[in-house]
């Protein structure tokens, strides 16, 4: 551990113990103390700065995207965010970061999962139900899965009750329409496409609830990786339809499931 992970632990400590002073001398009333420790500092591994207050601020620990990082990385910061406790969740892995990330945590149980069709290494300890309601994840087509998958482990592990419903785009509507009943009972409604991007526009007439549109990079050149569907749903006419940018199922997931708490 470096020097300055020791001075900012050393910080924190002495922080709390005045904050936790404070209010019990009635300076400082408990919900400002919270308040305070929505800001309490970091800690420095050299290569990253972990923020450990991130889920007292946003209602989820900080999530590690692993596209650019090394195993090694990854696994330091998984294993240090894990040491915290609560749920962890690293996007965008490949088998090479969950190999070190299992040889860094030992035969701690319970151990983290590798999902390769979204590439995810999440690793569940907390259980409980935050959301209100059922999250629906929904795929245009079976190309568009890894980017729904994404969407998929990122809800289910903020606590939400998830159903997805793929291959079911508007070349054939009328797999779309079988599942009616689902869509209608959903709180929150995601919805990854590519090509022309249409589908978001087309569950949204059907609901009233917030939908979620990702657009994905599948289709052929003039899809321009996922620009083309993108910029369909920006200009969808269902009222009801917002954006995220293309292939990021994760802020799909994460965005309904803040909506599901309310």
């Amino acid at each position: 551990m470096s020097s300055s992970v020791v001075d900012e632990t050393s910080m924190n400590s002495r922080a709390l113990r005045k904050l936790f002073d404070e209010v019990k001398k009635k300076r400082l009333s408990p919900d400002d103390a919270v308040e305070r420790l929505r800001h309490l500092p970091f800690e420095d591994l050299g290569f990253a700065k972990l923020d450990h207050h991130r889920a007292l601020r946003q209602g989820m620990p900080e999530v590690i995207f692993g596209q650019g990082k090394t195993p090694s990385q990854v696994a330091d910061i998984f294993t240090r965010l894990a040491a915290h406790g609560g749920n962890v969740l690293a996007t965008r892995t490949t088998e090479e970061h969950y190999a070190a990330v299992m040889a860094a945590f030992g035969d701690k149980r319970p151990s983290p999962e590798y999902r390769p069709l979204s590439r995810t290494i999440s690793l569940k300890r907390d259980r409980r139900r935050y959301g209100k309601g059922v999250i629906a994840v929904v795929s245009a087509g079976t190309s568009d899965i890894p980017v729904a998958e994404e969407a998929v482990v990122t809800a289910e592990l903020m606590g939400n009750n998830v159903q997805h419903i793929y291959d079911v785009g508007v070349a054939g509507i009328h797999r779309l329409l079988a599942h009616r009943e689902a869509l209608a009972k959903a709180r929150v409604i995601i919805v990854c496409a590519g090509m022309e991007g249409a589908l978001p526009s087309v569950v949204g007439g059907l609901v009233g609830v917030p939908v979620i549109a990702v657009p994905t990079s599948i289709g052929y050149g003039a899809a321009f990786e996922g620009l083309a569907a993108l910029l369909g749903m920006m200009n969808s006419c269902a009222s009801n339809v917002s954006v995220v940018n293309i292939d990021n199922g994760f802020g799909a997931g994460y965005v309904a499931s803040l909506i599901n708490r309310k």
